[in-house]
């Protein structure tokens, strides 16, 4: 299958890099590699498919080296692509792990995996001394990790920031607290993780219901249990990969925001608020004939509508509290 058709959907909603004000280190704007192979949408073509990325070759340390380094400097879609299909034997490989003893759909799987791949390529830093491979591998595992906990009822965790930070930290700092000889008590773990009593109890309880369905043993009989396949994965690939999506949404209630602006509003929210060099108020009240005091009256209230906007429109707005304005 040619591998200059159309991006995967998901691929295309990527999020995109945010100003300044709602994103403190924006990166360089580079294509997004080619899509991988796509996936097909009948169980019955699996083998063909990995029939289909076996056909390409994996590549050596030297051409890795050379092909990491060229896309990180141009970000050209070619050296991405081929970047992508000498990895798809990892998804693959990732995705039949997590399919064997959590879920049916390998398709659905190795199509997150290759989401996960391509944002790793994306991000990887060819000069920080480790392999490509093992780098994508946390991230190929955090997509299909994210997509069982969206999915699968067991692991439905939730999606707020409060609940992603305990999800991802409850267990560790529980362990951390325990070996400095403290009783991880709710209101101690809440204290510490900065989020509500209520909310360490339930995701406690939560997270020792999904402890027991990985307890239970794979057949009757058996020693091994669900947990002993469940890839590692690191916590700072996790959180990234959230604050990822944290950024998107903030990227969209702007972007829906904006419609309920005038045109002054408009150029006092990209020009001054969002803007990297922001025009003074002296030079936002000439382009409107308005004096500079009207202008901060507007900006204030601009402010103000903009903070209750996302108070509204997203869950948990306090504990996220970007630096409007401030």
């Amino acid at each position: 299958m040619p591998l200059n058709d159309q991006f995967d959907r998901k691929v295309a909603d990527f999020p995109e890099e945010l100003p300044d004000i709602l994103e403190p280190e924006i990166e360089a704007d580079v294509e997004e590699p080619e899509a991988a192979l796509p996936v097909p949408s009948d169980l019955d073509l699996v083998q063909r498919y990995i029939r289909e990325a076996n056909r390409f070759a994996l590549l050596t340390p030297d051409e890795e080296k050379a092909l990491t380094a060229h896309y990180h400097e141009t970000g050209d879609r070619e050296t991405g692509s081929r970047l992508i299909t000498s990895n798809l034997r990892l998804v693959i490989k990732i995705a039949l792990e997590f399919q064997k003893y959590w879920m049916k759909n390998l398709l659905d799987l190795i199509q997150e995996g290759n989401i996960g791949l391509m944002h790793a390529i994306r991000k990887f830093d060819p000069y920080r001394g480790i392999k490509l491979s093992y780098y994508a591998s946390f991230w190929i595992k955090a997509y299909i990790l994210k997509f069982i906990m969206d999915n699968w009822k067991l692991v439905k965790i939730g999606t707020t920031q409060s609940q992603r930070k305990l999800f991802y930290n409850l267990k560790r700092e529980k362990e951390k607290l325990r070996s400095q000889g403290f009783e991880p008590g709710p209101k101690l773990l809440a204290d510490v993780l900065n989020v509500r009593e209520e909310e360490v109890i339930e995701m406690d309880q939560r997270l020792g219901a999904w402890e027991l369905s990985l307890d239970a043993p794979l057949k009757d009989g058996s020693d091994e249990n669900h947990k002993n396949f469940l890839p590692a994965s690191d916590p700072q690939v996790e959180e990234e990969l959230a604050d990822a999506e944290l950024k998107n949404m903030f990227r969209r209630k702007l972007g829906e925001f904006r419609h309920e602006l005038n045109d002054k509003e408009l150029d006092i929210l990209d020009l001054r608020l969002l803007a990297e060099k922001p025009l003074t108020l002296q030079e936002i009240g000439a382009r409107h004939q308005i004096s500079r005091e009207r202008v901060r009256q507007i900006e204030d209230r601009l402010i103000k509508r903009l903070r209750q906007y996302l108070k509204n429109e997203i869950a948990d707005w306090e504990d996220y509290r970007t630096p409007i304005g401030d």
